[in-house]
């Protein structure tokens, strides 16, 4: 089945590329809000949200009020992106946060969304369970997307992945079963939904469009194939 991205396709292409540091965020957060919306009522944390375009988006076409948070992009930087597509503090707030350290009251979500990130924290098992699922109400949402494998290749990487990432690079990249271990290893927690998206060629060839030192380096592996053994990973889970 090929994605239709009909919200994402409102969005000047020239933005997005300027914007993005990885596979199509925009593109990746619409297939997993199709797989579970999230509603206009809902306060939602976005978790490693970049250069924030994924928070214009959940602001924009789903109306719920959102916390940007990300580590390495100014607050001010994005503040200023915000503005510039007519939003105000009160649907969309920018915030500099650690995920370790995140400056919230314990459940004050009503949902997390994490694009392309939570796999750079959310492999240690304790970091769920100490961390982020404190700050979601009961009932509540924690909704992630990540780069990950058709199946574990650590024991024998690819020539081809490591034309642009290293060993210690790749390490983060998990196949659905390793990540549900990781999941599970935290109580009060429910897995919903464990899926791999459609989108994988057009979001990447989204990102390897792009013309930054990133896109370009990740370019050699993917020429070479390394496509062939990755995929992306959507995961939904639910605070008891």
């Amino acid at each position: 089945m090929t994605m239709k991205y009909i919200k994402s396709e409102k969005y000047d292409m020239n933005f997005i590329k300027e914007c993005i540091m990885g596979p199509n965020p925009m593109k990746l957060l619409e297939e997993l809000l199709m797989l579970h919306p999230i509603s206009p009522v809902e306060t939602v944390l976005d978790l490693g949200c970049g250069k924030g375009v994924t928070s214009i988006f959940i602001a924009k076409e789903y109306r719920a009020k959102v916390f940007a948070a990300d580590l390495w992009i100014s607050p001010s930087e994005n503040k200023k992106r915000f503005d510039e597509m007519g939003l105000t503090s009160h649907q969309i707030v920018p915030i500099k946060a650690e995920a370790h350290d995140l400056p919230f009251a314990e459940e004050f979500f009503d949902a997390v969304i994490s694009i392309d990130s939570y796999h750079y924290f959310g492999l240690d098992k304790n970091y769920l369970g100490q961390h982020l699922l404190p700050l979601v109400k009961q009932g509540g949402h924690i909704l992630i997307v990540v780069p990950g494998l058709k199946k574990d290749i650590h024991n024998n990487i690819p020539q081809e992945m490591l034309l642009s990432w290293s060993a210690e690079d790749i390490q983060s990249f998990h196949d659905i079963a390793y990540w549900r271990q990781i999941i599970e290893a935290t109580q009060g927690v429910e897995i919903l939904l464990t899926e791999e998206l459609t989108g994988f060629d057009e979001c990447w060839n989204d990102w390897l469009a792009c013309d930054n030192e990133y896109s370009v380096g990740d370019r050699k592996a993917m020429e070479a194939g390394a496509g062939k053994y990755m995929n992306l990973l959507a995961m939904v889970l639910r605070r008891k």
